[in-house]
Protein backbone atom coordinates (compact mmCIF):
# COMPACT_ATOMS: atom_id res chain seq x y z
CA UNK A 1 0.00 0.00 0.00
CA UNK A 2 3.04 2.23 0.56
CA UNK A 3 4.41 1.90 -2.99
CA UNK A 4 0.90 2.25 -4.31
CA UNK A 5 0.71 5.30 -2.41
CA UNK A 6 4.54 6.55 -3.60
CA UNK A 7 4.04 5.77 -7.02
CA UNK A 8 0.21 8.01 -7.16
CA UNK A 9 2.15 10.83 -5.48
CA UNK A 10 5.38 10.96 -8.18
CA UNK A 11 2.54 10.69 -10.83
CA UNK A 12 3.37 13.73 -13.35
CA UNK A 13 -0.16 14.80 -13.42
CA UNK A 14 -0.13 15.16 -9.43
CA UNK A 15 2.84 17.62 -9.99
CA UNK A 16 1.40 19.52 -12.25
CA UNK A 17 -1.74 19.55 -10.61
CA UNK A 18 0.19 21.31 -7.20
CA UNK A 19 2.31 23.55 -9.61
CA UNK A 20 -0.74 24.64 -11.30
CA UNK A 21 -2.43 25.38 -7.99
CA UNK A 22 0.19 26.99 -6.99
CA UNK A 23 0.49 29.37 -9.67
CA UNK A 24 -3.34 30.02 -9.96
CA UNK A 25 -3.11 31.24 -6.27
CA UNK A 26 -0.25 33.70 -7.20
CA UNK A 27 -1.84 35.02 -10.07
CA UNK A 28 -5.40 35.65 -8.41
CA UNK A 29 -4.39 38.88 -6.61
CA UNK A 30 -2.69 39.88 -9.86
CA UNK A 31 -6.20 39.34 -11.92
CA UNK A 32 -8.17 40.92 -9.16
CA UNK A 33 -6.13 43.76 -8.30
CA UNK A 34 -6.54 44.27 -12.69
CA UNK A 35 -10.59 44.26 -12.34
CA UNK A 36 -11.09 46.19 -9.24
CA UNK A 37 -8.63 49.00 -10.00
CA UNK A 38 -8.90 49.09 -13.96
CA UNK A 39 -11.74 47.25 -14.87
CA UNK A 40 -14.61 48.07 -12.59
CA UNK A 41 -13.71 51.95 -12.72
CA UNK A 42 -15.24 51.24 -16.55
CA UNK A 43 -18.39 50.58 -14.55
CA UNK A 44 -17.60 53.18 -12.51
CA UNK A 45 -17.68 55.87 -15.25
CA UNK A 46 -20.84 54.33 -16.53
CA UNK A 47 -22.75 54.04 -13.05
CA UNK A 48 -21.42 56.10 -10.69
CA UNK A 49 -20.44 53.20 -8.55
CA UNK A 50 -17.91 50.91 -9.30
CA UNK A 51 -19.38 48.31 -6.18
CA UNK A 52 -23.04 47.85 -6.36
CA UNK A 53 -23.11 46.23 -2.80
CA UNK A 54 -25.87 48.81 -1.50
CA UNK A 55 -28.20 48.12 -3.71
CA UNK A 56 -31.22 46.49 -1.40
CA UNK A 57 -35.01 45.67 -1.55
CA UNK A 58 -36.52 45.17 1.23
CA UNK A 59 -39.08 42.60 1.73
CA UNK A 60 -41.18 42.28 5.02
CA UNK A 61 -38.73 44.14 6.91
CA UNK A 62 -35.90 41.58 5.38
CA UNK A 63 -32.99 43.81 3.61
CA UNK A 64 -31.71 41.62 0.53
CA UNK A 65 -28.86 42.51 -0.73
CA UNK A 66 -29.59 41.75 -4.79
CA UNK A 67 -26.25 44.57 -5.30
CA UNK A 68 -23.95 41.85 -3.89
CA UNK A 69 -25.01 39.40 -6.37
CA UNK A 70 -24.72 42.19 -9.14
CA UNK A 71 -20.97 43.07 -8.27
CA UNK A 72 -19.95 39.35 -7.86
CA UNK A 73 -21.55 38.61 -11.68
CA UNK A 74 -19.74 41.49 -13.25
CA UNK A 75 -16.25 40.56 -11.39
CA UNK A 76 -16.47 36.62 -12.38
CA UNK A 77 -17.49 38.21 -16.14
CA UNK A 78 -14.37 40.55 -15.89
CA UNK A 79 -12.24 38.08 -14.39
CA UNK A 80 -12.67 35.17 -17.10
CA UNK A 81 -12.50 37.48 -20.03
CA UNK A 82 -8.94 39.10 -18.19
CA UNK A 83 -7.72 34.98 -17.93
CA UNK A 84 -9.35 34.65 -21.78
CA UNK A 85 -7.35 37.52 -22.87
CA UNK A 86 -3.77 36.44 -21.00
CA UNK A 87 -4.30 32.78 -22.26
CA UNK A 88 -5.15 33.77 -25.79
CA UNK A 89 -1.54 35.88 -25.80
CA UNK A 90 0.42 32.80 -23.84
CA UNK A 91 -1.31 30.25 -26.41
CA UNK A 92 0.08 32.27 -29.72
CA UNK A 93 3.35 33.02 -27.89
CA UNK A 94 3.50 28.89 -27.41
CA UNK A 95 2.29 28.08 -31.28
CA UNK A 96 5.21 31.02 -32.24
CA UNK A 97 7.67 29.38 -30.59
CA UNK A 98 6.61 26.13 -32.07
CA UNK A 99 6.68 26.90 -35.21
CA UNK A 100 10.20 28.20 -34.89
CA UNK A 101 11.17 24.40 -33.54
CA UNK A 102 10.04 22.77 -36.52
CA UNK A 103 11.49 25.09 -38.89
CA UNK A 104 14.86 24.84 -37.30
CA UNK A 105 14.62 20.83 -36.54
CA UNK A 106 15.53 19.98 -40.14
CA UNK A 107 13.78 16.85 -41.84
CA UNK A 108 11.55 14.67 -40.46
CA UNK A 109 12.66 11.06 -39.90
CA UNK A 110 9.50 9.88 -42.29
CA UNK A 111 11.67 12.43 -44.36
CA UNK A 112 15.18 11.03 -44.36
CA UNK A 113 14.01 7.36 -45.25
CA UNK A 114 12.48 8.36 -48.27
CA UNK A 115 15.49 10.33 -49.46
CA UNK A 116 17.42 6.69 -48.13
CA UNK A 117 14.83 5.06 -50.22
CA UNK A 118 15.15 7.42 -53.48
CA UNK A 119 19.16 7.05 -52.92
CA UNK A 120 19.03 3.09 -53.03
CA UNK A 121 16.60 3.28 -56.57
CA UNK A 122 18.43 5.21 -58.00
CA UNK A 123 22.05 3.13 -57.44
CA UNK A 124 20.25 -0.14 -58.08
Amino acid sequence: MLQEFKDFINKGNIVELAVAVVMATAFAPVITSFVDGILMQFVAMIFGEPDFSALTITIADTPYFYGSVITAIINFVFIAAAVFFVLKAYNAAQADEEETVEEESGPSEIDLLIDIRDSLAKSN
